[in-house]
């Protein structure tokens, strides 16, 4: 019988591995920009092959996967929304700002789990608040240079693609309660495709032609970073919950920012070494947070809709 403990130990080696795989998302992206890869066109090209990609898969290895009721399919076209209008965001950040600082930021989006699921009814601790306070001042010391910020879209752009990732967290943990977490992602992705081709065929004026070096950073991107994965985290999502996927997945920015030192050539001053240590502590102190027990309280969604207590359908239930 699986046991909570085997699902543990299941979910945290896919979401670190998912992790993995995430963080190599800014590299790939800023190879295409130097060879010359518009952002609308990166974001558009990457999600449109790993969603064929996906769909390619599951027809030949996953087809009792495919199938999906109405209602979850809703829950995973919000997913998908969310996630597609970040990842818009997030591309066009990256392009404003260098890959380290701009994971760092987009990292911090555990914090907006924090506080969906605060507004949700969640209990805040003390240490919890003192925690976002500290984030806060990890993203003044990271983003603040001179007279101003580090090109203050691009810092907006990338925090705002992390609250978007947070949230889209937040409402998985919602629908992977009774569906398999490769439907999800098979109706997530799809749904982001759609999403984020819409400004670029509505550009109406086709760009220049796309390099082969552009073109190998969009298929390893589309691959690794968008398609494998999230398989990878929902696979996780599903045994963790959102909070301990979201912390997990801090691994991610530790890799991101060493994969551009090394390969990027980009560095840190020592006041954004400060602010970068801020956050890591902030984040540490989770283990000390009774004040978070995600975990172990799955039950949020049934708080903030009470009507689901009231129908008579199981816990977990995804209707209502």
């Amino acid at each position: 019988m699986d046991t909570r403990s085997d699902r543990n130990v299941r979910g945290i080696a896919t979401t670190l591995l998912s992790t993995l795989f995430a963080g190599l998302a800014p590299i790939f992206g800023k190879l295409a920009y130097q060879a010359e890869v518009s952002p609308a066109a990166l974001v558009a090209l990457r999600t449109a092959l790993a969603a064929g990609l996906l769909w390619v898969m599951y027809l030949l290895f996953w087809r009792r996967y495919i199938s999906i009721d109405r209602h979850n399919l809703i829950g995973c076209v919000g997913m998908g929304l969310a996630n597609g209008i970040g990842s818009l965001l997030y591309y066009n950040g990256l392009s404003r700002v260098d890959a380290s600082l701009a994971h760092l930021l987009y990292s911090m989006y555990p914090f907006w789990v924090f506080i969906f699921l605060s507004a949700a009814g969640h209990p805040v601790s003390r240490l919890s608040l003192m925690r976002l306070a500290m984030a806060l001042v990890s993203v003044f010391l990271l983003t603040w240079q001179g007279a101003g910020l580090v090109d203050p879209l691009g810092v907006t752009l990338m925090i705002s693609a992390g609250a978007l990732y947070g949230f889209h967290l937040v409402l998985g943990q919602w629908t992977l309660a009774d569906v398999d977490s490769r439907t999800v992602t098979l109706y997530g992705l799809t749904t982001m495709a759609v999403v984020v081709n819409i400004p670029f065929l509505l550009q109406g004026t086709p760009g220049e032609p796309i390099s082969a070096a552009g073109w190998t950073a969009i298929v390893l991107l589309a691959v690794f970073p968008t398609a494998l994965a999230r398989l990878l985290v929902f696979a996780g999502l599903r045994n963790l919950g959102g909070f301990q996927t979201a912390l997990l997945g801090l691994a991610e920015p530790l890799v991101a920012v060493t994969l551009a030192f090394v390969l990027l050539g980009e560095s840190f001053t020592a006041q954004q070494w400060l602010g970068a240590a801020l956050f890591a502590v902030s984040v540490l102190l989770i283990r000390r947070d009774t004040g978070l027990q995600l975990v172990d309280e799955e039950a949020w969604w049934d708080d903030l809709f009470p009507a689901n207590k009231d129908s008579g359908e199981p816990e977990g239930s995804a209707g209502g």
